[in-house]
């Protein structure tokens, strides 16, 4: 009562706010049945290694963000199935040098979220440059200023453990690509403001043997054990391990807990462990799904003599295995439907939280001036001898929301005094990655469909379709579909009848990440400065 009580006087003016909001719910993907039951993934989009705190009665899920920037995703729920993005607790990535350039893969890996003595404290990994945290009394407010509590190549998955005697600790594991090993899992003690370790840490678990490329620790205490979650066998083949110990520093024991077993979810595990005010236990895990990411499902889980039970031991196994549907879980009332918000029409003061770009923000990449209604995007100029579009800086996207979806925009552009080399449109970007857009010569405008093929490895864009348009303005739309995420691309000129261009692109994760789509606008390094393409809206519906 004591903790309701105070995230209740924290938190109160922004749920305040927030709930006044007519809730936003998908045409594409919806977790919640509607009849007290949900089915999985509870939310079909790439929220990679989640994981969620509870405070009071309030839920709060944070994910993995990589290079993209607003970085590390706040989502609210009141009933752990429903889902708003609410913040981001990371304006810009740092170092800011080093992230004012895409740096795909890189940044925040395996966030952990906590709550303790009003506040609630993230921690993640850089696997360049060390341990980071951030914590806020307002998770709908600003942030504080990253905290380095520990420097160092390779240091991955971090998770705190605020003891009840006061003390504080950090597990967490190893990058290979950095640290020269992995499968490996230490503990190290942290001051008690948690913002600084003290020592160089102890080995607690190695599982080169049994659970390779053991990762994704996090930390909790439970009737006297301390207990590290931590997935192994990799992303998309791997399982959920559990260990326990009365000890912080072991020998922990071990128990596979999660598994795919005869189910069609692979690699069920890394996520959260949230228990609701009247003490149900439930596990939050991702799915690696391909083009689409990772997934968020969510398991029913007990406790059997002190370890944990997820999903249903459906061979007798002893190892738990993902449910599809199942009851929700009991906060003691009902709340409407909700997700995350995927259309945007550009009415509002700023962009909606759903985008984010592909390195820190720069102010003259776009303006939304109060009272337009619609985006503007400024024809930024392509880094010099760059390819293709894989390491454009000033792209804005958003993850897939489902498996099958369509989105449509309008574009306006405006090349001011450049006779030609604007370019504004639609893309679908990952490793592959493939674009509709409007351009303009001499001649006039024209729009393309492009493609470039192992983009990542800077392969030249290639042209698959090209069309003499009679104004400046287009209306395009994708169609993604099937287990391969199949697009096809379609344009208008009026807005009502749509004729499809190029060819089928099958799409490409990125690097960790899901595909996404979304819009640039961009410029030759030749053209005359200037140029804009304004956004009417951005629609994904079924």
């Amino acid at each position: 009562m004591k903790l309701h009580i105070i995230a209740l006087s924290l938190f109160c003016s922004s749920l305040l706010i927030a709930q006044t909001e007519k809730p936003y719910v998908s045409e594409v993907w919806v977790g919640d049945n509607g009849d007290g039951t949900y089915k999985n993934p509870i939310i079909y989009s790439d929220y990679s290694d989640p994981d969620v705190v509870r405070v009071g009665d309030d839920y709060y899920m944070t994910a993995s963000s990589f290079n993209a920037t607003p970085g590390l995703p706040i989502l609210h729920s009141k009933d752990m199935v429903n889902w708003k993005l609410i913040n981001h607790a990371l304006p810009l990535q740092v170092p800011l040098d080093t992230f004012n350039i895409p740096q795909h893969g890189n940044g925040v890996w395996a966030p952990a979220i906590r709550y303790h003595k009003g506040e609630i404290y993230i921690y993640w990994g850089d696997p360049d440059f060390g341990i980071y945290m951030v914590k806020t009394k307002d998770p709908y407010g600003k942030w504080d200023e990253p905290v380095l509590v520990m420097e160092g190549k390779g240091l991955i998955d971090a998770c705190p453990l605020f003891d009840d005697n006061g003390d504080a600790y950090l597990v967490h594991a190893y990058a290979g690509s950095r640290a020269g090993v992995k499968s490996l899992l230490s503990v190290n003690k942290m001051n008690t403001e948690g913002t600084k370790v003290l020592d160089p840490g102890i080995h607690v678990f190695d599982g080169h043997e049994n659970h390779p490329t053991v990762e994704g620790s996090k930390f909790y205490k439970r009737n006297g054990y301390y207990y590290i979650f931590a997935p192994a066998g990799g992303v998309a083949t791997g399982w959920q391990l559990v260990l326990r110990s009365k000890n912080i520093y072991g020998p922990y024991e071990e128990k596979v807990v999660l598994e795919q077993g005869k189910t069609d979810i692979n690699g069920p595990h890394q996520g959260a462990w949230v228990d609701t005010s009247n003490g149900e236990s439930w596990f939050y895990h991702f799915q690696d799904v391909g083009p689409v990411g990772r997934i968020v499902h969510l398991q029913p889980m007990t406790w059997e003599n002190d370890w944990p039970v997820m999903g249903k031991d459906l061979d007798g196994n002893g190892i738990g295995e993902p449910v599809m549907t199942h009851t929700k879980p009991n906060v003691g009332k009902t709340y409407p439907i909700e997700t995350p918000v995927e259309t945007d029409d550009f009415t509002g003061f700023n962009i909606g939280l759903q985008w984010q770009w592909s390195a820190n923000n720069n102010v003259v990449w776009h303006a939304k001036l109060p009272g337009n209604d619609y985006l503007r995007l400024f024809s930024i100029k392509v880094p010099e001898n760059e390819p293709n579009l894989w390491m454009v800086p000033n792209l804005l996207l958003q993850k897939f929301p489902a498996p099958d979806f369509t989105a449509e925009t309008k574009i306006i552009l405006q090349p001011e005094e450049a006779e030609s080399g604007k370019t504004a449109g639609l893309i679908i970007m990952g490793m592959d990655y493939a674009t509709l857009s409007i351009s303009h010569d001499e001649k006039g405008f024209f729009i393309k469909q492009t493609e470039a093929i192992n983009a990542i490895k800077g392969s030249e864009e290639k042209v698959n379709d090209q069309k003499r348009i009679k104004t400046n303005s287009a209306y395009f739309k994708v169609e993604v579909s099937g287990p391969d995420s199949t697009c096809q691309f379609y344009y208008s000129e009026n807005g009502k009848k749509f004729r499809k261009i190029g060819k089928a692109f099958k799409a490409r994760e990125g690097k960790w990440i899901g595909a996404k789509v979304g819009l640039f606008s961009v410029s030759t390094q030749e053209a005359k400065r200037g140029g804009y393409a304004d956004i009417d809206y951005f629609n994904i519906t079924k």
